[in-house]
């Protein structure tokens, strides 16, 4: 409840900029900090050591495997992977999130682990067989090897952004 009595005269906070002279009993803006006020004259400048980021400039770049995760050869699967596109959707079966794992291993054979929509798909026949060929394709794949799986089950939300702008889902 407020006193209807209360005679307190109320003002509005001043902006930044204004300058407040009738408060005596305010207390005053601290001192900006200078970086002059910083420095020690007194002290002897100190010497900068080797920077860091010089010596990482420098370094040349890993060499990255042919075989492996992260190889040249997993990377050159992938591409190809993407450019088989489902015939019912207008998106390649990587970006569709058809494709689960794709391992290339040492002697240059790749294992593509993948699943289709749904069981009853019209392409179950023909799929696998067309990812092993697209895979034996690729320059320095010695064999391919396709396993279909059905779990986990495929749903839209294993598809990449790009899938999913194609299709309007975004």
């Amino acid at each position: 409840m407020t006193d209807t009595n209360d005679k307190r005269e109320y003002v509005a906070a001043p902006s930044p900029n204004e300058d407040v002279i009738d408060a005596p009993e305010a207390p005053q803006k601290p001192p900006r900090a200078r970086v002059e006020d910083a420095v020690d004259p007194d002290a002897t400048p100190q010497r900068r050591e080797r920077d860091y980021l010089e010596g990482f400039l420098a370094a040349k770049p890993a060499e990255t495997p042919a075989t492996g995760a992260g190889g040249e050869l997993q990377a050159a699967v992938i591409e190809a992977l993407r450019e088989i596109y489902d015939p019912e959707i207008p998106v390649n079966i990587y970006d569709l999130g058809l494709i689960y794992g794709v391992e290339v291993d040492d002697e240059c054979d790749a294992t593509v682990t993948m699943t289709l929509t749904t069981p009853h798909c019209p392409v179950a026949e023909t799929m696998p067989g067309e990812v092993e060929m697209r895979v034996c394709s690729v320059p320095g794949i010695r064999d391919a090897e396709v396993e279909l799986v059905w779990e986990p089950p495929w749903s839209p939300e294993k598809m990449s952004d790009e899938a999913r702008l194609e299709l309007g889902m975004l």
